[in-house]
This record gives C-alpha cells, structure tokens and sequence, in this order.
C-alpha cells in the first residue's frame, strides 16, 4: 500500500472515478467541494470475518408518537416547542414514525446486509416519570423491535441514554442532581431485566460531552442551560457515575445474560498545526484529554480526571478567585465504582481540528478557555451539510491509535461515522466518498497497526430529526418524505455501496470506479 499522503482536487476526482453524470449532476449543481481533502491510497483487503456491520439511529430522532401509548414527556419533548430552539422550527413529534414503521425499518436493514442495528431507547416509554412506574406499552415496542431484528438475523445494540432525559427528572435537577446517578441505575435494571435477555450488546450513555456541553453550557440543545465553565463539570461527573453505576448493577446481577456493556464517546482528532513544533504536540495531547479523556480516564484509567485537566483547571480556578475548583473530585468510593467500568469502549467520529496553544483570558470561565488550545479548521477540507463536519479520513486512524495508546487494547466499535448533506440526493456520490475512505482508514487501523475494533456502525440508516438543525441536515443511508404523512423511506446510492462493502467485507480492487 503507499503510505504518501497527497492532495487530491475535487476536479481530479471527478477525472479518475469517470463517474456517469446521472450521478454527478446533483454533485455539481447543488454541493461545495470548494477545497482539498487529504487522502491516502486505499488498502485494497478484508475486515476480520466477524466484523460487526452496522447502522445507528436514536429513539428522538426517528420514532415519532411522542405522547402515544403512555409515553412521558422528555426534555426534548419539550425544548423543541420554545421559539427558537430549532432552527426550522420542526418538532421530533412524528419524525421518521419509526415506532410504527419499525418493521418496514428492519426490512431496510435486511436489504442492506446488516449484522447489528444501534438504537436507543426512549426512558420516558419504560419510566414515563423517569423512575417508579413502569409503562408496559413502551416496554412490549421495544420487545417487539427486538423481536424483528432478530428474526432477520440483526444484532441489536442498545443505547440506554440518548439526550432525551424525562422533563420529570430535570424538574429536579437532572443531571445537576447527585440523585440523578441512582434514578439512570434504576432505569438500567429495567432495561436490563426486561430486555437482557436478547440484547448482549448495552451502551449506557451517548456523547456525554455533547450532553453536557450543548445541554448544560451553551443552552444549544435541551434542557438549555448555560453554565460553560461552572454547570459542565458537575454534569460530567454525574454523568460518569450514572454509567458506572449502571455497569456495576448489570455485572452484580445479570451478568448471566452474558452481555457486554460500555459507554460511547464523541472525539475529533487533534492534529497539531505544526507536527514539528514542541509545543503544538502538547496542545494537540491537551486537547485530546479535554475531549475524549474528559470522560473516558476515570472509566477506562484511575477513576480520576486526566491529570491535565485537573491542574489546569485547579489552577485557574484559584487564579478566578474561587474557594474551590470548579472541577469536582470524585469521592473515593465512587473512584472505586469507576475505574473499570467498561466492557468495550464506543467512539463516535465524524471529523478533525487543526490545534496550537493559546492562552486563554483568566477571566473568561469557560471549558474551551480551560484548555489553553486554539482549535479551527482547514479551510482546505472539504465540507458538509454540517458548519462543523469536515471530511477528515485520516484522523479516524490516528484517533483509534491514540486511544488505544491511552486506555489500552479494549475492544472498540466505531458507533457513529457520517456525512450530512442539506439536499438529500439519492445518489449521494459525496457520503459513498466519505465513507469510503474513512472506513479504510478504520481497515487500516485493524490490519496495520493492530486496533482491536470490533465492529462499525453507520451514521444513519435514515434521514432524521437532527437535534437543534431541525430536518435541515441529512445524514441517512435513506431518505425519508419528512412531507408526507406515510413518511416513505427511499434507498439512496451510499445504502448500496454500504451492501456490497458489508457482502465483500472488504475492498476489491475491481469494485466499480465510482463508488
């Protein structure tokens, strides 16, 4: 394989795939590829016999029937009906209607190939209140679901927790509570006793930085609160011992069911602006443990923050005036429930930043100021539908490298990685070129430098309700008539390039040029 990097032009891609202009025409008329991307030759070989192939999904996102069948009420139920908050003013009350087209859902899957299926379930259909009562309706959804995907030979993969927090919950603190820990454990144990027995495959919670940055520091995304420097950090710590409490009830008592549980964790790459200076490697370590170590030290290391984070943030806070830091310490007994509190570890990864140091104004107390690091992009990458995905190939193998450098040789699944476009082409030449070469990179990491990744789930079987940007990005593998009250789903190109990889379960040298 040649390892030289090169700069390809979206002009010489057009010239060496001789794509059909059937294919092209939506490209050119209505995308921007107005710059570079960095791309490696591609390693033409085969993922290991029992990868994991898959697509991921969450329940706000796609399922609809928001108040149906004794579901409660979420704080997404809730946020997306203050003016403002969305930016199409859209609403997940119907979405993809996937809680009554779920099997129509599977069959997309099937058709695909799929081995596993990663969906979430929504607390408010088992918990409406958010602990007590359960709801039998919302509990036999999901036992049906279960049902389907494993009549087709589908692998579900849960996600216990995926922002949509019970608004009964939040009314008493959410995840500022202490208490909040012991209400996700109890959760859990339902879940785990209503559905451990066909499901082998749990992660506890989504993104938790994003929970807690976009849901307790900005106000971007629900339950909207502002607290950058202050609120994140007591949120991240509840966070951790919210998953750690669940890990620890299923291990103590449905460890017969014999299932894995892990947590998923969203990280871009920190690639130094000058990979020959000193100091922009530290900020590119800094960042990393900002991002990615911020949850992923305590569970996978000492049940501590990263050490950088601690000091920093320690020190600043000093420096601000306070009689305390701002970053909580763990108890010692809570230490002890964390470290370790992993079966696998899940990274969800879209894209890279280009990093250096830059110290930040003491008086601004703020997360991103804590780091000390500037991180923009490339004006040179390629874009997306999305202000901050940009295509990015070779981060997603310099990430698995440097995790499995810090956290050891756990078993890793990719449980997010995609591509958003704003027009919804079906033939979606731009999310095949995507996946393409980021899946690899992932290739690359398993068969040349040895990264135990296990499996790899796509981001998303559908087009769906995304969070604060309404209906306005699209990242399926389907497109979904969001107009019509049938909500019709129609395969686009990349769900079938995502077939013939998964049959393959490789790269072939002959596959068709375009794709």
């Amino acid at each position: 394989m040649g390892r030289t990097r090169r700069i390809l032009r979206f002009d010489q891609f057009i010239k060496m795939f001789k794509c059909a202009p059937l294919l092209l025409l939506p490209l050119v008329l209505g995308y921007d590829w107005g710059g570079y991307v960095y791309e490696e030759d591609l390693l033409y070989d085969h993922f290991p016999g029992d990868f994991k192939w898959g697509c991921a999904t969450a329940a706000y996102q796609i399922e609809g029937a928001w108040d149906e069948d004794g579901k409660g009420v979420s704080i997404w139920d809730n946020f997306v009906r203050i003016p403002g908050h969305i930016i199409d003013g859209t609403t997940g009350d119907v979405a993809c209607d996937s809680y009554h087209k779920y099997k129509e859902d599977v069959q997309l899957m099937a058709n695909m190939g799929l081995k596993s299926y990663r969906f979430s379930i929504a607390w408010t259909r088992i918990l409406p209140n958010g602990i007590g009562e359960r709801n039998q309706a919302g509990i036999d959804y999901y036992k049906n679901l279960i049902a389907e995907l494993k009549a087709n030979n589908i692998e579900p993969a849960v996600t216990l927790y995926h922002w949509d927090l019970p608004q009964a919950l939040e009314d008493m603190g959410g995840w500022l509570n202490d208490s909040v820990a012991d209400w996700f454990e109890e959760y859990a144990r339902v879940c785990f006793e209503e559905f451990g027995d066909e499901v082998k495959l749990w992660i506890t919670l989504n993104e938790p930085k994003e929970t807690t940055l976009q849901g307790y520091g900005s106000g971007t995304m629900a339950p909207g609160k502002h607290g950058m420097g202050t609120l994140v950090y007591i949120v991240s710590t509840n966070l951790i011992r919210a998953h750690a409490y669940a890990y620890r009830a299923y291990h103590a008592d449905f460890s017969n069911q014999n299932g894995q549980v892990g947590i998923t964790l969203n990280v871009n790459w920190a690639e130094p602006m000058d990979p020959t200076n000193e100091t922009h490697i530290e900020a590119s370590e800094t960042n990393l443990q900002f991002n990615l170590g911020w949850f992923a030290h305590a569970i996978y290391k000492n049940g501590k923050y990263p050490d950088v984070m601690r000091q920093k943030i320690d020190e600043k806070s000093y420096l601000q005036g306070l009689s305390e830091s701002r970053l909580p310490h763990f108890t010692e007994e809570d230490s002890l429930i964390i470290e370790g509190a992993h079966d696998f570890l899940g990274i969800n990864f879209y894209t890279s930043n280009l990093v250096y140091p830059e110290i930040s104004d003491i008086e601004d107390i703020n997360y991103y100021a804590d780091q000390d690091v500037a991180s923009p992009q490339s004006e040179d990458w390629y874009g997306s539908g999305s202000s901050w995905l940009k295509v990015t190939p070779f981060g997603i193998r310099r990430v698995l490298n440097w995790a499995v450098k810090e956290f050891g040789d756990n078993d890793i699944y990719i449980t997010e990685n995609g591509f958003s476009d704003r027009q919804g082409n079906i033939d979606d030449i731009q999310r095949i070129y995507y996946y393409k070469h980021y899946l690899n990179q992932v290739m690359k990491a398993i068969l040349l430098d040895g990264v135990p990744v296990k499996g790899y789930y796509a981001w998303s079987l559908m087009d769906n309700m995304e969070w604060a940007m309404g209906y306005t990005e699209r990242f399926g593998m389907h497109a979904v008539n969001m107009s019509s009250p049938d909500r019709e789903r129609t395969p686009k190109e990349s769900s079938r390039w995502y077939a013939r990889l998964i049959a393959e379960n490789g790269y072939m040298e002959s596959e068709t040029p375009c794709f």
